[in-house]
């Protein structure tokens, strides 16, 4: 009775042996990562344990088991040992130039006072040649611990700045990029006086005697001649900071795990510097850019580009700004400030919009129209709502935007889902400027309004995430975090019925970033087909403690299957 047993060992044997795989001979991947956690932000498969890329793209997840059939002799294999990994984080709307920019000069963003600003002031010019320009940008007077004194609504006079810099003139941009500050003599290179008249769309903010206080809102920037009394730079002096400002921000995003930057504004002289940079392997990114202001009929015509080099650049859209900032009172409201009752906001020409619309439904561009007010919302809105009807287009196919979208009137809210307009906000503008929301509207337009996103959502609207960087860090982990959370630095919450959830989250920055321009067939999502544009995180963002989300560092940053960030 014990023989037959034994006897049938070997035979099974035999036959376990020589019987065909029942799994399909597949290619070696070139990089396969295992042992970890893949959140896909994709329903059909949201988590796997592995993930195999050939070339630049996507085209296995499973178990460990079955993307273990991908390894071969020459496949890059990455031990994710416990980690996440995540499709790479997509801008959705930021200021690529501006990031490099900002490198080359004063940093201001984490200044606490005035005071602060003054000291590096003065330490710069200390070291700076006659007549140098001293440039900064990342100040926002509502961070500050204290009113700076003398101070008009609450910004400092320039009398502060000269007394640390008589000779060199110094010119600080607002952390919005909605205002700016200048010192004595840059006024006075720029015939910047008490008769100069604000500029349409801006204000010279003077003191009781109506003199210029250094304060520059919104148009009136354009005032100030930077680089006045100075050599004019040649074109080879031009050409090589423009490619290290684009190399500075190119690390600089690399590095916070955004593989796409959706590009809020550039010019087609930027666009060709992008497309060199590309050619010569020196800018790693993918672009999405909107040319700043439009172009002629011809300049869109010839400027219009789809994934040029292996899908790092697109330019198919306009940006052009309605209005201004909340911080800075340039947002364009149906009612006056709160904290200012005798001022609205400031708007801009809307006729110039109107005809740009034409031209973009004309040149197959996207429109997107910089609005933060509820006026400033409504009238874009009204404006889309004109040209799709005019032009006999759906607004879901045109899928036009509105950049910040951060306060609108209860009766607008719908109309996003209902055109199919996207808004493309900022979670951490949500959390950054919460301190100060309340008093520029009052409790009640506030609440009904202001970074109203799942308002948006449930209406039928869509939503993307972004950073608006320079204007914030570009780091996606911070604003993800604003996003579910909504907690304030001092502990509070912002409107909490407003918060996304982890997973939403994840696609604001994600899939619904890239169906945003158009490019959710090929990003967005670990999906097999698409692009292998991949973060690793230290911890898994969808699923630790809130507290912790801020902890998650990016390990590596993978674009098109290559690392590019370790």
């Amino acid at each position: 009775m014990n023989l037959k047993p034994h006897f049938l060992a070997p035979v099974l044997g035999m036959l376990l042996v020589s019987a065909p795989s029942t799994q399909p001979q597949v290619a070696p991947a070139t990089l396969v990562l295992n042992n970890g956690r893949v959140v896909t932000a994709d329903d059909a498969r949201p988590v796997a344990e592995a993930i195999a890329v050939n070339g630049d793209t996507i085209v296995a997840l499973g178990t460990n088991a079955e993307i273990g059939r991908y390894i071969g002799p020459a496949t890059q294999v990455i031990n994710l040992a416990g980690q996440t990994a995540i499709p790479g984080f997509i801008e959705g709307h930021g200021h690529f130039t501006g990031i490099g920019q900002a490198k080359l000069g004063l940093e201001l963003m984490n200044t606490k006072s005035w005071d602060e600003i003054v000291k590096m002031v003065a330490d710069a010019a200390a070291k700076a040649r006659p007549g140098q320009w001293i440039i900064g940008r990342g100040w926002h007077q509502e961070k500050w611990s204290s009113v700076p004194q003398p101070s008009v609504e609450g910004f400092p006079t320039h009398e502060s700045l000269d007394k640390v810099s008589p000779n060199n003139p110094v010119y600080l941009t607002h952390a919005s990029g909605h205002a700016s500050f200048a010192n004595a003599k840059a006024m006075e290179l720029s015939n910047l006086t008490a008769k100069t008249p604000n500029p349409a769309g801006g204000e010279i903010l003077k003191d009781k005697a109506g003199n210029p206080t250094g304060l520059l809102r919104e148009t009136a920037s354009g005032l100030i001649r930077r680089g006045a009394g100075q050599p004019v730079p040649t074109a080879e002096e031009r050409e090589a900071e423009g490619e290290q400002v684009i190399e500075l921000a190119n690390r600089e995003i690399l590095s916070k795990g955004v593989t796409s930057f959706q590009d809020a504004g550039s010019s087609f002289t930027d666009v060709e510097r992008f497309k060199r940079m590309i050619d010569a392997g020196r800018l790693q990114a993918r672009l999405w850019v909107m040319i700043r202001g439009g172009g002629s009929p011809e300049q869109l015509s010839r400027g219009r580009v789809i994934d040029y080099g292996n899908k790092h650049l697109t330019v198919r859209a306009i940006k052009i700004a309605v209005d201004g900032a909340l911080g800075s009172r340039g947002a364009w409201l149906l009612a006056p400030y709160s904290d200012s009752v005798t001022s609205s906001g400031l708007g801009r020409d809307l006729e110039n919009v109107r005809t740009t619309a034409q031209l973009a439904i004309d040149h197959g561009y996207q429109l997107c129209l910089h609005a933060i007010g509820d006026r400033a919302n409504r009238e874009v809105l009204n404006i889309y709502e004109e040209a799709f009807r005019k032009n006999n287009r759906n607004g879901k196919d045109l899928r036009w935007r509105v950049e910040h979208a951060q306060h609108i009137h209860r009766n607008d809210i719908p109309r996003f889902g209902q055109l199919g307009v996207i808004a493309a906000m900022q979670g951490i503008h949500a959390t950054s400027d919460a301190p100060y929301v309340t008093a520029r509207l009052g409790a009640e337009r506030a609440e009904e309004g202001a970074y109203v996103w799942q308002k948006l959502m449930k209406s039928g609207g869509m939503v993307i995430n972004g950073t608006d960087a320079p204007v914030e860090d570009v780091d996606p982990i911070a604003s993800y975090y604003a996003t579910v959370t909504r907690k304030v630095a001092d502990g509070s919450v912002f409107y909490p019925d407003q918060r996304m959830s982890r997973i939403e989250g994840l696609k604001s920055y994600t899939l619904w970033a890239a169906y945003g321009a158009f490019e959710e067939q090929t990003k967005g999502s670990l999906t097999p087909g698409k692009l292998a544009d991949i973060v690793v995180l230290s911890k898994d963002i969808t699923t630790v403690p809130d507290d912790e989300i801020r902890q998650a560092k990016v390990v590596y940053t993978i674009v098109g299957g290559k690392v590019v960030y370790r």
